[in-house]
């Protein structure tokens, strides 16, 4: 069997079985654990598809998860377990220790972590911590420079271990490097890339407020917006609260230096109340024109949007930055109340979907 013909004989299933040769060994058991994964789906019924069965080699999720670390790449195994997950609910994957052990820590079972970590005994919720903690490491990793960068002032002529495009010393790499010109070839080896440090930049003292929708749509804000401010903790001028919110409102904020105990703390789910949440935002303002409340949020208003708007429009007034973000997370890709976020952005409110970095820049920009 030739390899393309090998490739859609395991995209299509076992209903191509009497069009194409039959599968080796090796083959065969990536098939039945494709098939064991992706016989859940509903639609196969409504399409007339009869679902193959595995007869006395049914696998169990142990085996299953098992099987598809050995028989696929890494980036193959992390897709085939978050649509375990996240389209079939297969949420023993979650819930039962011995395969809780053996997942790969991974965006999406932290998205499932903490959608499902209330049906969780504590033996699996301390087995979940793992993934919790590994993921949210890798996050902060990554955004820490990216979030904090911003609130660095112009750059000075003083050398910087912080490789960052924008850094980029173009004429200091010219002249690092000219010993290795090659005039034959025309043609420079760069062996040494320089990079310039920035200065801090003095400015007064602003509050952010991240005020959360806790919504189970939102979990992918919430978790951006847990590690985002903790990123902005000890950037100077600037003191940042979290405030957490569905029908009631919890103030996060002592436990924002830890984001994994944060986001263990969360409860998704529940209505939304966004007036109220704003309410209580406003009591935390010491000074209006130097503070900004960014509420992430969905804006499906489950209490009164008449107050949401008057709330916003009293902020905006006394020269308060109100930031309405739909999405905060790094493909920003939003999903909200059109209607309602016109209404606000008509009282002044920047409405929008923001990267960590994108908030960070908004706020340095606001800061001066």
């Amino acid at each position: 069997m030739s390899e393309d013909m090998r490739r859609w004989r395991l995209i299509l299933g076992e209903p191509a079985n009497s069009c194409a040769n039959p599968l080796g060994d090796a083959d065969a058991r990536q098939d039945a654990a494709l098939r064991w994964l992706y016989d859940h789906d509903p639609e196969l019924a409504e399409r007339g598809v009869r679902a193959g069965g595995l007869g006395e080699s049914t696998l169990t999720t142990v085996d299953w998860l098992d099987e598809v670390h050995t028989l696929f790449p890494r980036e193959t195994v992390e897709r085939l377990e978050r649509d375990a997950i996240e389209r079939y609910g297969i949420t023993d994957v979650l819930t039962d220790p011995e395969v809780l052990a053996r997942v790969e820590p991974n965006a999406a079972l932290l998205r499932a972590v903490l959608r499902t970590k209330h049906l969780m005994n504590p033996a699996v919720l301390a087995l979940a911590r793992r993934i919790v903690e590994q993921v949210v490491r890798d996050l902060l990793r990554r955004l820490a420079v990216v979030v904090r960068q911003p609130f660095s002032g112009p750059r000075t002529r003083r050398r910087s271990p912080v490789r960052l495009a924008r850094n980029f010393d173009f004429h200091g790499t010219i002249r690092a490097n000219l010993a290795r010109y090659r005039p034959d070839e025309r043609r420079l080896v760069v062996d040494e890339v320089r990079f310039t440090a920035r200065t801090r930049r003095q400015v007064d003292t602003w509050q952010l407020v991240l005020v959360v929708d806790q919504s189970a749509s939102m979990v992918d804000s919430v978790i951006h917006a847990a590690v985002t401010a903790s990123c902005l903790w000890s950037v100077p001028g600037l003191r940042t609260h979290l405030i957490a919110f569905d029908t009631a409102v919890v103030d996060l904020t002592s436990d924002v230096t830890d984001p994994v105990d944060l986001l263990m703390s969360v409860q998704l789910g529940g209505g939304t109340n966004i007036a109220k949440a704003i309410s209580y935002a406003t009591t935390l303002i010491d000074t209006p024109r130097r503070a900004i409340i960014a509420v992430i949020s969905d804006f499906y208003e489950g209490g009164d949007p008449n107050a949401l708007v008057r709330s916003v429009r009293t902020l905006v007034a006394q020269g308060t930055v109100v930031l309405g973000l739909a999405a905060l997370d790094e493909s920003a890709t939003p999903a909200y109340d059109r209607a309602l976020a016109q209404r606000l952005a008509n009282e002044g409110a920047h409405i929008g979907a923001m990267t960590p970095g994108a908030l960070a820049e908004f706020i340095a920009e606001r800061m001066g």
